[in-house]
């Protein structure tokens, strides 16, 4: 699919490189069709990294989507520099009047601190709040899954024992549901983090629906029943390496880490870990771009309620 993003990114000549179908504005906006207007919310502080993860997934079909980028007014970013973030991120207040077919919200570093701590809780609660009325379908990735567990349903987080991290097995759980639509039956994807919502808090609310889990890190894949709103515990937008340089960084650093699980060739980090979640990454983000985006939203976006 061609993906509509800002000129200049650098994530633009990358996915060129990979063959990806990178649209400049002026053939965009030639095309008699509506792109799919989707923001994201990048809280991770690889600003860049994650920008080209997620391009290269909404990608992955015939749609046409416009991507607009968001950070918060309330936590300026230390590790991309402010060129960029002027030249290609929005803040929330530049857009709180538009409405989108879709929002992505990022993990970010903040997990063991508690929810009212980080200092965008506030903003990230308007914008939370905001997406019931303004946006056709949320997603939300591994912290901001918790967030908005926590947020909209009251779901707590739990600290873990040492950091869950490695590339885990998950079953299955509602193979009809739309959005697991040609997944295997087992399948894998990366999870990178310090604390967890346990399965038997979501489960006790009536109004989500876990619809994949893993044995050793829970409930992976939860949907909300009443509104389109999705809670992925992990990141299946990873690339090969991401773990890989986590690993390399806290190790560096002196910090206590283990070797992600089921991740390097027989545990050894000298070997180059090799990318097993593509194909399920990829499937997970069409999937909700197809079944619960294009096929659902309004074509007028501004009917969206």
């Amino acid at each position: 699919m061609p993906i509509k993003i800002p000129e200049g990114l650098p994530a633009a000549e990358i996915l060129e490189k990979e063959n990806i179908f990178v649209m400049n504005e002026l053939r965009a906006n030639h095309q008699d069709i509506r792109p799919l207007k989707i923001a994201i919310l990048n809280l991770m502080p690889t600003k860049i990294v994650t920008e080209t993860q997620l391009a290269r997934l909404l990608s992955n079909s015939s749609l046409q989507v416009e991507v607009t980028l968001l950070q918060t007014s309330t936590h300026v970013s230390k590790h991309t520099s402010q060129e960029h973030m002027q030249a290609f991120y929005k803040y929330f207040d530049d857009v709180c009047d538009e409405k989108f077919d879709g929002l992505i919200i990022t993990g970010a570093p903040v997990e063991e601190m508690p929810f009212e701590a980080v200092d965008y809780w506030p903003e990230l609660c308007r914008v939370m709040e905001w997406s019931k009325t303004h946006v056709f379908s949320t997603f939300h990735i591994c912290w901001a899954a918790q967030a908005a567990l926590y947020y909209h349903y009251g779901v707590p987080k739990y600290q873990l024992d040492k950091k869950l991290f490695g590339v885990y097995e998950h079953e299955a759980l509602v193979p009809s549901h739309p959005i697991l639509r040609g997944f295997d039956e087992v399948f894998l994807a990366p999870h990178s983090r310090h604390t967890e919502c346990r399965m038997e808090d979501i489960v006790r609310e009536p109004k989500l629906e876990v619809l994949a889990k893993s044995e050793g890190a829970g409930a992976f894949i939860i949907a909300a029943k009443d509104r389109n709103m999705f809670f992925v515990t992990g990141h299946a937008e990873y690339d090969n390496d991401t773990l890989s340089k986590e690993y390399f960084r806290d190790k560096g650093k002196g910090l206590p880490i283990d070797v992600p699980l089921n991740y390097f060739p027989d545990d050894d980090p000298t070997r180059r870990p090799p990318n097993r979640w593509r194909g399920h990454a990829h499937l997970l983000f069409s999937n909700w771009l197809n079944y619960f985006v294009y096929q659902l939203t309004p074509f007028d976006v501004n009917e969206i309620k």
